[in-house]
């Protein structure tokens, strides 16, 4: 199968793009942002502290939030995703 690289390049370009176009910026909407879109913009943390460095309108934090309950969402979806890394270290067995 010669087209399953192709399509797995499309794949990631095609959710790379979705993750790009939610990142948190100047938001001038008329409903703040709650908790949902908090646990949203947690797990694009990463990605979107990388792409502010290019581009200064990209925030990792929306200012024009809810309050604690867009926080509580935040910082679920950050410890939440430094504490899915440990399943991914390899386990020494103490024999």
């Amino acid at each position: 199968m010669k087209s399953k690289p192709a399509i797995m390049i499309f794949i990631t370009l095609l959710t790379l793009f979705l993750i790009v176009s939610c990142f948190p910026d100047k938001s001038y909407e008329d409903s703040p942002s709650g908790f949902f879109t908090g646990i949203w913009h947690g797990w694009i943390a990463p990605l979107s502290l990388i792409i502010g460095f290019f581009d200064k309108s990209v925030r990792i934090y929306d200012a024009h939030n809810t309050g604690w309950m867009y926080d509580l969402g935040f910082y679920i979806a950050i410890i939440s995703g430094f504490g899915s890394l440990s399943l991914f270290r390899s386990k020494k067995k103490n024999d």
